[in-house]
């Protein structure tokens, strides 16, 4: 569970809609935790960066495979491979 200081915070003001901040007020109420701290989070996991973990781990011996992608997965799927 992630912890927050007030020394480091920056007050602010949200407007929800009334279903969004009763859902909020029940998920707080269920998980003991503070409607702030739930917010923080969710706000803090929305404007995280985003680095997709398998960039750069694929390695092929064709050099021209991510111009044919669409013809790669065409021959796939008539051959039952991918879904």
């Amino acid at each position: 569970m992630t912890r927050y200081h007030t020394l480091r915070m920056v007050k602010t003001t949200v407007y929800l809609e009334e279903e969004t901040a009763a859902r909020l007020k029940l998920r707080a109420a269920a998980t003991g935790r503070s409607q702030a701290e739930i917010i923080r989070e969710a706000v803090d996991n929305a404007t995280r960066p985003r680095v997709s973990p398998h960039w750069g781990k694929f390695t092929s011996k064709e050099p021209n495979v991510g111009m044919r992608v669409k013809e790669i997965l065409r021959e796939a799927v008539s051959k039952g491979e991918w879904p």
